[in-house]
């Protein structure tokens, strides 16, 4: 298996004016009233752009076999059909760096950066946006195909659709049912096209997949009401995108659900939904939590999050490494490609000692537990073939700004000095266990 950490552009980057690079709509939002906590943006992170070579050591002394990171979009178009050599060369650097130490790449395309460019011009709204995401996805398979182990499309469209356009607590904040479905099927729709074109009309031969984040969802009580609100935020959550993705189609219990807020739908084609289902190299799965699902009338769910007795992190996330197990075991209700777990990680309230250690001890227990149930999975056949911690470095917690830290090396956000936690020593005693 490999054992790898995982990071995102806009989350560690920084250097946001600097290389050509122009805004995305996470700057904007970081601008608004009450959206990320104290306005704090992604201009300087961990400014990654800079420090990439420390960090590539520090991946290097963990032990890994693997980085996943993500490629900024509006470093590379800039402008609308606008490429920037300076931004492709960005990532060629960091990619060698990578190759010096025999640290294979996973690349995400697209982890939420949507230029400003295109969303003034609708965004995934507009379904040009698909064919300029393929101009951007073109344009990386050309230049850093080579240096590149495996392609991920999407990193989490549910969080990038319905999270961002329904709920609105993501940038751009729209707050819209049928901006969200509208959405999520053009993600959807130019994940399938990128992969065909890298397949079949590119012909390139690397993996490529697409990133989920999946959720356990379990009701609140056995109640009539509860099991309803649970089985209709498990289809929000999870099986409006594994329907898509394995069967070419969305559920007709969802799509009644959702009808009621929209004026139709026009949005799909003829076509996209067997574009979507084009089968891929893997599945990313990123698991956090589980939640419970609780009957409310006042939602278009009919559903709500209810409150568990498990223990929690810092962000309020069960701790519950069954339901990891559950998760699974629904992916492959599905299909039989190799998983890989893209994240899993934890954040909790860490302090930075005098002597410059941190003694995460409930990351390290998270951590633990979770590799422990991968290992159990694989003895049971379920073929999890990738791990990826979340995350390298602690970083830019998107509408927590840099309140919550996730990392397994601690951040000073005032001097960018690192510090390896207790959980990254773990981490590579356990790796360098699993390689013997």
């Amino acid at each position: 298996m490999i054992y790898g950490v995982a990071t995102a552009a806009y989350q560690i980057e920084g250097a946001s004016n600097l290389g050509g690079r122009t805004p995305c709509i996470w700057d904007e939002f970081a601008k608004g009233d009450g959206n990320v906590y104290k306005k704090q943006d992604g201009s300087v992170a961990c400014d990654h752009y800079h420090l990439y070579k420390e960090d590539v050591k520090l991946m290097t002394d963990l032990g890994v076999d693997s980085y996943r990171f993500s490629i900024a979009w509006p470093r590379i178009f800039p402008e609308k059909g606008v490429f920037n050599q300076e931004g492709m060369d960005y990532y060629i650097d960091l990619l060698k760096e990578l190759k010096k130490y025999n640290i294979k790449a996973s690349v995400t395309l697209y982890h939420w950066d949507l230029p400003m460019w295109a969303y003034n011009d609708g965004g995934w709204l507009n379904r040009q946006c698909v064919d300029w995401f393929i101009e951007y996805s073109t344009a990386c398979f050309k230049h850093l195909d080579k240096y590149v182990y495996s392609w991920i499309t999407h990193n989490e469209p549910f969080c990038a659709s319905f999270l961002s356009h329904t709920l609105g607590i993501l940038a751009p904040g729209r707050k819209s049912v049928e901006e969200g479905v509208i959405v999520s099927h053009h993600l959807l729709l130019s994940h399938g096209k990128v992969v065909d074109l890298y397949k079949n009309t590119l012909k390139l031969k690397n993996d490529i997949g697409i990133t989920l984040s999946l959720m356990w969802q379990d009701s609140l009580t056995d109640s009539f009401e509860d099991n309803l609100a649970k089985i209709n935020s498990d289809g929000l959550f999870n099986r409006w995108f594994l329907d898509a993705l394995f069967k070419g189609e969305y559920p007709t219990y969802m799509l009644n659900l959702f009808g009621s807020k929209m004026s139709g739908f026009s949005f799909i084609k003829d076509g996209d939904l067997k574009l979507i289902s084009i089968d891929c190299d893997f599945i990313g799965i990123n698991y956090y939590t589980r939640t419970t699902a609780k009957y409310d009338s006042t939602s278009f769910l009919l559903s709500m999050m209810g409150y568990s007795s498990l223990p929690k992190t810092a962000v309020g996330w069960d701790i519950t490494p069954e339901s990891f197990v559950k998760t699974v075991k629904m992916v492959r209700e599905y299909t039989d490609l190799p998983i890989v777990v893209t994240e899993n990680g934890s954040c909790w309230d860490d302090e930075l000692n005098s002597d410059g250690t941190i003694n995460d001890v409930n990351r390290v227990d998270y951590l633990k537990s979770h590799l422990q149930v991968v290992d159990e999975m694989n003895a049971d056949g379920l073929n999890i073939t990738g791990y990826y911690a979340w995350s390298l470095l602690d970083n830019y917690e998107w509408s927590h700004g840099y309140s919550k830290r996730f990392g397994i090396v601690y951040v000073d956000y005032e001097t960018q000095k690192r510090y390896p936690k207790d959980s990254y020593y773990t981490y590579r005693e356990i790796i360098k266990k699993n390689k013997k």
